[in-house]
């Protein structure tokens, strides 16, 4: 069956507002989408690295068939939301602000699910307050720092000259640098719209000051990690395995640390790579909907 293709940024943005929400450095803008039924139990999902909440798009429309009442939100420095020049990003910041979009949403527990940068704010949401997180899926992400494996515009992005590498960032190095991540194939014309995300506002310009969820995931692996494999709740990891970032070389240790999880491998053929939602919409989609049907 032919792939569905994804909305554009422009669409996906109108089924969205601004909300103004707190974190520990004052106010932020942050683009925020409800879809599904208001009284419909609720489920989060969280975005990745470069890109913003539209990785979902093709997601959200089958969650909230089936009931639920579905958050996304473009992170601080991503997709719609503001994009502070000179802002010293942290992950701590940013589940603050999720914390608040659910206080001003009326959202008490939530199913979490999770992407890449994502994967680092949902650990810190778990260290915090797990009994609120009815159950957790994780998609590729850095779960363990040490299994991280960073592709070379990354690093140096990273790096101490990637302030200046960050203006030479152009949408031919973007869809490059995707095509060596996914392992199944995603039109121009969605890539595309995922450099508008990027790009909006100046964003590619902040990819040195985001990309210190790094530094963060080893600062507070001694939290993190404890959360994850702690985690008292259903879990599911839905995996592309041929993601050369967090594939499957990560789901190895999952499997020995968590063995009451269930992991799902998109192995195809052809395998899925690191954005599982986006390369294998239908699959995701169906997983994720026997996930959190089972309340």
């Amino acid at each position: 069956m032919p792939r569905t293709a994804m909305p554009t940024s422009a669409h996906w943005a109108t089924g969205g507002s601004r909300i103004t929400v707190e974190g520990r450095t004052g106010r932020h803008t942050l683009f925020v989408r409800e879809d599904g039924p208001v009284a419909g139990p609720p489920v989060t999902l969280v975005h990745g690295f470069p890109t913003s909440s539209h990785d979902w798009s093709l997601i959200v429309p089958r969650l909230a068939a089936h009931g639920h009442r579905v958050i996304t939100f473009d992170l601080l420095g991503f997709g719609h939301s503001d994009k502070p020049r000179r802002h010293t990003y942290s992950v701590l910041e940013q589940a603050d602000l999720v914390e608040d979009i659910w206080r001003r949403l009326d959202i008490g527990d939530t199913a979490l699910v999770a992407h890449d940068y994502g994967v680092s704010v949902a650990q810190e949401l778990l260290a915090r307050g797990p009994d609120r997180i009815t159950r957790m899926a994780w998609l590729n992400g850095g779960l363990y720092p040490d299994l991280h494996r960073p592709v070379r515009v990354q690093r140096l992005l990273h790096g101490p000259l990637g302030p200046l590498l960050a203006h030479a960032v152009t949408e031919r190095g973007f869809r490059a640098t995707m095509r060596r991540v996914l392992g199944r194939p995603v039109p121009d014309e969605d890539l595309h719209t995922m450099w508008e995300s990027v790009s909006r506002d100046g964003g590619r310009l902040l990819a040195p000051r985001l990309l210190r969820y790094i530094d963060d995931r080893r600062a507070h692996q001694a939290r993190w990690v404890p959360a994850l494999e702690g985690y008292a709740g259903p879990t599911l990891f839905l995996w592309g395995p041929a993601d050369p970032i967090s594939g499957a070389h990560v789901l190895a240790r999952i499997r020995q640390r968590m063995p009451s999880a269930t992991v799902t491998e998109l192995a195809g053929p052809p395998a899925a790579g690191h954005y599982p939602q986006v390369e294998a919409p239908d699959e995701v989609a169906a997983h994720l909907v026997r996930f959190l049907g089972s309340w």
